[in-house]
């Protein structure tokens, strides 16, 4: 290795001098330079000395005395900073094979906030709809925060990153909370590291969102008339009786949900079951149910695979179980609820 943690460095393209603060790996570093860390490959960089050398002059000019009333007023150099949203940047991490090929694994996750807020967050990430790892901390106006690594090869177990933002300094013009949220997937993470590799850099980056959104206007409704025409207008406290029944066993089975089932595409069959199953996920939860079972059959899978994908995505599913049941055998999934 070339360069180790401490060493002043070079950085090429700008002739800037920085410091390295993280070796990642045979080929990168971690550069700090006037407070702002990036990642460099090492082609990139050199020690500074013999720039430093150069710039000496062996006899240095006699100085001109000058008096205080001919000293120029100072300048502060000024950097312009760019507002361009709020984004989750990758980092690949390579290693050689025993080929001697360049194979990504890991990748360093970070937040930067290039916005003029500070945000408090909540972070997770799930794998197949189950949680992973959380992570509660702040992220200050135009600062990237270093969340964790991932390795490489769990881009196929569906990973998705939530986040649940609020404002460090309230402002009572902007909403409460905003949540965002990310999923990967391999074929894009693969195409976004070829493109990196191509342009000779080091990150990738989704944006989570431009600005963060102001408070929603509350609508005020004139309930007496709604009543006048002819609306049936329901208390708050009461409106549970008032929602369509909870139904704890769903058949999904089509000749349950339509008589024209067999007038149907297969395509058409399916969006009515996961249409059906949405439909009652909802009424569940409103009406706070614990659990429910839904029936799929056992078939060739497809309808199963379906369900349990739509349950990977719903935040009310806590887990889901498809094992042998006396009642169904394996043609059923219970759906267990969480609520806050």
């Amino acid at each position: 290795m070339k360069f180790q943690t401490g060493d002043k460095v070079l950085i090429l393209l700008s002739n800037e001098e920085g410091e390295v603060v993280e070796i990642i790996n045979n080929k990168m570093v971690m550069v700090e330079v006037r407070g702002v860390k990036f990642p460099a490959y090492i082609d990139q960089l050199d020690f500074p000395y013999f720039k430093r050398f150069t710039e000496k002059k062996l006899f240095p000019a006699k100085k001109e005395k000058k008096y205080i009333d001919q000293l120029p007023a100072e300048k502060k150099e000024r950097v312009a900073k760019t507002a361009d949203g709020t984004w989750l940047t990758f980092l690949p991490v390579f290693e050689s094979d025993e080929f001697g090929d360049d194979v990504v694994e890991n990748l360093k996750v970070h937040l930067v906030n290039n916005s003029h807020s500070g945000f408090n967050f909540t972070y997770h990430l799930n794998y197949f709809g189950k949680e992973n790892f959380e992570l509660q901390n702040q992220i200050h106006n135009f600062q990237d925060f270093y969340l964790h690594d991932i390795a490489f090869e769990n881009l196929n177990d569906s990973p998705t990153f939530e986040f649940d933002f609020t404002l460090i300094t309230p402002d009572k013009t902007k909403a409460d909370h905003f949540e965002s949220s990310l999923k990967l997937k391999p074929k894009q993470v693969f195409a976004k590291i070829e493109e990196i590799k191509k342009k000779g850099e080091a990150t990738f980056s989704y944006k989570l969102f431009d600005e963060y959104p102001n408070k929603a206007a509350e609508e005020k409704i004139e309930i007496s008339n709604l009543s006048s025409a002819g609306y049936k207008v329901y208390e708050a406290s009461k409106s549970r009786q008032n929602l369509p029944q909870a139904k704890y066993e769903v058949d999904l089975h089509a000749e349950k949900l339509t008589d024209n089932w067999n007038k149907m595409s297969n395509f058409e069959i399916l969006t009515l079951q996961l249409q059906t199953l949405e439909k009652y996920i909802d009424i569940n939860t409103a009406h706070r149910l614990p659990s429910m079972i839904a029936l799929h059959g056992v078939g060739t899978g497809k309808l199963r695979d379906e369900i349990h994908e739509l349950l990977r995505l719903r935040r009310e599913v806590k887990f889901f179980v498809n094992q042998y049941d006396a009642r169904y055998g394996y043609g059923a999934t219970e759906i267990f609820f969480q609520y806050k």
